[in-house]
């Protein structure tokens, strides 16, 4: 069966190549290259604990640089395989519901860093596994917002209320433009934010995941 994390992993890599391998991405400071590094190194090395446990994240950074000598095409090739057959990564379960919105947010990354980018419209379906992987897991994404926070699906009419606090925030939009958003990438999130100004703002100024 064909999953959101399938296409959107073969859609990064192919916008991968057509962008190459130095251009910025929205993930820092990271190329295009380092980024298909990260991916690489997430689902293939045990090194990727750091990813989770800072204090092992020298580990980690080890490992990006040891993999990130190979040549971009192997590695772009590499990752649109998938992966090996012993990484937790390879259950079909595991994949769908902890690649489905990494892939999308970093072809994203990858996309509107580019100065000609235009948004995409995706197929409903995807947008239904992205606002299911946003009720299962908004309310962490969100733990550091200091105010109440409701998502608002504009493809389904859904909603769902991520936080409570002084004041209420609402956030609008496909939940393709919502998980950007939640996932750090507020500048280039299309959401629309409404509700009382003073949430709005405080929202604004609070830095999300990365």
């Amino acid at each position: 069966m064909t999953t959101l994390a399938r296409t959107e992993r073969v859609a990064l890599c192919r916008t991968a190549v057509q962008v190459g391998e130095d251009q910025p991405t929205l993930s820092g400071e990271w190329t295009v290259k380092d980024l298909v590094v990260h991916l690489l190194v997430r689902e293939r090395s045990p090194a990727a604990v750091g990813i989770a446990v800072s204090p092992l994240a020298g580990l980690t950074e080890r490992e990006y640089r040891r993999v990130g000598r190979e040549d971009f095409t192997l590695l772009v090739d590499r990752l649109r395989g998938g992966p090996p057959r012993l990484s937790p990564y390879a259950l079909p379960k595991v994949d769908a519901l902890l690649n489905g919105a990494e892939f999308f947010v970093h072809h994203e990354d990858i996309r509107r860093a580019q100065p000609t980018w235009t948004p995409r419209v995706l197929p409903e379906e995807d947008e239904r596994s992205l606002w299911s992987m946003l009720r299962t897991a908004g309310k962490r994404l969100t733990r550091r917002v200091p105010v109440g926070l409701t998502l608002e699906d504009t493809v389904t009419s859904s909603s769902v209320v991520l936080r409570q606090g002084p004041g209420m925030a609402t956030l609008s939009g496909p939940p393709s433009e919502l998980v950007l958003y939640v996932f750090g990438r507020q500048a280039h999130s299309r959401a629309e934010l409404s509700g009382d100004a003073d949430a709005m703002a405080r929202l604004r100024d609070t830095t999300l995941k990365v």
